[in-house]
């Protein structure tokens, strides 16, 4: 587990380099700077864009397709990508084709969402004829990356920390290079027998993850305008009959909002359902308790560790602290699915420490100035146990913009992951088996949350105004939420031995997350000998 000992804020104003230290161009205004990595003009013009969006979600097919194009053009022009824009000119492939290399990389990646009759997104990218009138857009979006706005929906920066994850949905950068080179040569359509046939889908079950079980909650209302709310859900029964093992979880919201047209066009006003934090327990038996991963809007599955499946028991019912409603702008009825994909019958983890995500941060003493951007929040936590980390999870508000976590072991402090952050995306991040960080009892965690409470930032409705914590997405969270299991001292040898074994590690090599993997460790049941 780990203890809560420090929170404190970064004074210094100014953005972190690419080498960790604080910077300020004394030629910059300072609230310029909304990201560590200089991207001031991606950020400045996600605004744009999704307002953009917004409007053509619900009717962009009435725009033609010259004065849809031209108004994108308009705003790219104005400086949308330069980093991007140097490293696009470098690889420009003027063959490239909408049929044979740009509709391959959408179907793989974006025609789930942005889809007709099915999709969540708020305009399809199935056909040439549509495709081609949001080509600049796509290029931009595609480009961000890392920050607010980017497309697909995630955030990990590429050229720091671990880069192997299991549900990895980013674009290599050969596919983001392949859609700029399109979109800058005027979006040809290329060979229509190029085209490959269109994807199918099954909108029946929609899940990402194998449900065994799906339980359902009462209905929920909200009013067009409503203020928020919080209380709690009528507990739900799970139907097992034998206690199982549950290898993932997935909740999902369903309402009665159309899936295009208006309403459709930001994931913030798709739902009503903020966050549920629940448990399931078997009544009377105290226990029984098991708790799961918060839910929030735009979340993904939660994927347990192979080896650390979560024990829920027979006669379970789920139930609720605490459930955030928040009104979307029309009156809205939905309910939550919950699903869970369990282990085979007989399956036994092979580490029964507590699997449970452990919190990370501070809320509370949260102190977010007006009008400046380039604001740090630092939180520390010690482990009591050796931990294998399975997944990071950041978790701000609004104003925030990115987080990183480093792990300190010793004199050596070593970042494991950073991520920009998107309100409407919440994110959680799971490290590939090799690659889960693997910390031994005593090392401090370290999380640095970026936050940009000025008008540079889209998501903040006030900036004039000083925030602090608060549940409110307008107020400011700051917390890290991922999964970890805990340790034993022989276990956490033996997953070290594993790790050198399977990456084929020799003394010469470097591996992220195992500051003592390459270390000559005696066994645990080794003694001193008597002087």
């Amino acid at each position: 587990m780990v203890n809560e000992v420090l929170i404190g804020l970064d004074r210094d104003r100014g953005s972190r380099s690419d080498s960790g230290d604080t910077k300020l161009d004394p030629d910059d205004d300072p609230s310029w700077h909304t990201c560590p990595r200089d991207k001031k003009q991606e950020q400045q013009r996600v605004f744009m864009f999704d307002a953009m969006e917004d409007t053509m979600g619900g009717q962009g097919r009435e725009f033609g397709s010259s004065a849809v194009s031209m108004l994108i053009l308009t705003l790219v022009s104005l400086g949308a990508s330069g980093e991007l824009e140097a490293q696009v000119s470098a690889n420009l492939n003027a063959d490239v084709t909408f049929t044979r290399d740009v509709a391959p990389i959408l179907q793989e990646n974006c025609v789930r969402c942005h889809r007709s009759g099915g999709g969540m997104a708020p305009m399809s990218l199935e056909t040439y004829e549509i495709a081609r009138t949001y080509a600049p857009l796509i290029k931009y979006k595609t480009g961000l990356r890392d920050v607010a706005g980017a497309m697909p929906p995630w955030f990990v920066e590429k050229d720091i920390g671990i880069q192997e994850f299991k549900n990895d949905m980013s674009l290599t950068d050969e596919e983001v290079a392949t859609l700029a080179a399109w979109a800058d040569n005027g979006a040809p359509q290329g060979d229509p027998a190029d085209m490959p046939p269109p994807r199918e889908f099954d909108d029946s079950g929609d899940w990402t993850i194998r449900p065994d079980v799906v339980v359902t909650s009462q209905e929920l209302f909200v009013e067009a305008l409503a203020p928020d709310w919080w209380g709690e859900i009528e507990p739900m029964l799970v139907p097992l009959e034998e206690d199982r093992y549950v290898a993932a979880v997935e909740i999902r919201e369903v309402n009665d909002i159309p899936r295009a047209g208006p309403g459709s066009a930001t994931v913030g006003g798709r739902f009503i359902i903020h966050h549920l934090n629940y448990s399931t327990n078997v009544p009377g038996q105290p226990r029984s308790r098991q708790g799961w991963p918060v839910h929030e809007v735009g979340r993904n599955a939660d994927i347990f560790n192979a080896d650390a499946g979560r024990l829920m028991r027979a006669g379970s019912v789920i139930t609720s602290s605490s459930l955030h409603l928040h009104a979307n702008g029309r009156d809205t009825r939905a309910r939550l699915e919950i699903a869970f994909q369990l282990h085979p019958v007989g399956y036994e983890p092979r580490y029964g420490g507590r699997g449970e995500g452990i919190t990370i941060g501070n809320t509370v003493n949260m102190d977010i100035r007006a009008n400046e951007a380039g604001q740090e929040v630092h939180a520390y936590g010690v482990l009591s146990d050796h931990t294998m980390i399975t997944s990071f999870e950041p978790h701000l508000h609004a104003p925030g913009e990115r987080m990183c976590l480093e792990a300190i072991w010793g004199s050596k402090a070593e970042t494991l992951s950073c991520v920009g952050y998107d309100h409407s995306w919440v994110r959680t991040y799971f490290y590939a088996d090799d690659h889960q960080p693997l910390l031994p009892a005593g090392t401090i965690l370290h999380i640095i949350g970026y936050v940009n409470n000025s008008e540079t930032n889209p998501n903040v409705s006030y900036a004039e105004n000083w925030a602090g914590g608060g549940n409110r997405s307008v107020s400011n969270m700051f917390l890290e939420l991922g999964e970890q299991v805990s340790l034993t001292d022989e276990q956490f040898v033996q997953a070290m031995a594993e790790r050198v074994e399977s990456l084929n590690l020799t003394k010469a090599d470097y591996v992220i997350g195992c500051p003592l993997c390459l270390a000559t460790i005696p066994p645990p049941s080794a003694t001193l000998s008597p002087r």
